[in-house]
């Protein structure tokens, strides 16, 4: 607990922990926004390209986060198919950067939260929306009104459990933050950072301090999964 505190006493280490939060609050978002839109459209019957979109989704779960991360340098660096255009037409550098990081931890959570809410819109009852459309309610709202509704608990499970993963991974974070200090180091890098050169007082500082937010995640899970549908 000392250790905790001389580490929350350090400016550098406010700034890593700050660091942390902005990157886990920008991948919460991407991961609410994606998650639900990708989740929805792997819900419904087979089109074309589906079974793709799946295994993309799918893979950083099985593949080596090191490999996934090498992967993505490869596309997104300032030579890369994607990084190239992203530079020269808006001026957006993703490698060794903040977007970077972003990047990183949405691709290592998505999967994530995508599986269950693909997992809720399956399971619900098809009668929902049959009966919503001989009210004269269109798509969208029966999506916005019904459906959404009904699969609250499954969308904040699996934002909790991608925000847990995002906030554990190293990785691809490392391959295309580049570990560079005072700009790319979160939590997890900060622990890695320490316990290669010795810091064994720093690493269980913050790794303590990731325990204590993960574990308050796992609570907000459990109450989640014991909750009402829909509540």
């Amino acid at each position: 607990m000392s250790a905790l505190s001389a580490l929350l006493a350090s400016a550098d280490a406010r700034q890593m922990l700050w660091l942390t939060a902005q990157v886990a609050l920008a991948s919460s978002l991407l991961h609410a926004l994606f998650g639900l839109a990708i989740g929805y459209a792997l819900s419904r019957p087979s089109w074309r390209g589906r079974a793709l979109v799946d295994i993309a989704v799918t893979l950083p779960l099985v593949f080596p986060p090191m490999a996934t991360g090498f992967l993505l340098l490869l596309l997104f660096g300032r030579h890369g198919p994607l990084g190239q255009p992203l530079r020269e037409s808006f001026g957006i550098e993703l490698v060794f950067s903040f977007p970077g990081l972003v990047l990183a931890a949405f691709i290592a959570g998505l999967p994530l939260a995508v599986k269950p809410i693909q997992s809720a819109f399956e399971n619900l009852p098809k009668i929902l929306a049959e009966a919503a459309r001989t009210l004269g309610k269109n798509e969208w709202q029966i999506f916005w009104h019904i459906l959404l509704p009904n699969i609250r608990n499954a969308l904040i499970g699996g934002l909790v459990l991608a925000l847990g993963r995002s906030l554990g991974e190293v990785g691809i974070t490392l391959m295309l933050g580049g570990n560079i200090e005072g700009r790319t180091v979160t939590a997890s890098l900060d622990i890695y950072n320490a316990v290669i050169t010795g810091d064994f007082e720093r690493a269980g500082a913050v790794s303590l301090l990731l325990g204590m937010v993960t574990t308050a995640l796992f609570v907000i899970l459990r109450r989640q999964s014991r909750a009402p549908l829909g509540w």
